[in-house]
């Protein structure tokens, strides 16, 4: 069965498609990845981090666009 599988995925690849590069997704990951190391650090170190509630909110909008951004590298280099 799975020698069925695998012919089949080597087929559907053979149409002379290339896969699109993976790098946009790597690259918003990693930047996603050191924004969140680099929050939870700052809040380990600060207590009062941060410090207003606009800044609250700016933290927590600049990481749902950084998701948003790594969601939809995947999704276009899929």
């Amino acid at each position: 069965m799975w020698h069925a599988v695998l012919t089949l995925a080597a087929a559907a690849n053979e149409d002379g498609a290339a896969e699109p590069s993976k790098a946009p997704f790597y690259i918003a990951g990693l930047v996603l990845t050191a924004y969140a190391v680099v929050v939870a650090a700052l809040g380990i170190v600060k207590h009062d981090f941060p410090a207003s509630r606009g800044a609250a909110t700016g933290v927590i909008g600049l990481g749902g666009l950084l998701v948003l951004a790594t969601m939809a590298s995947t999704i276009l280099t899929s």
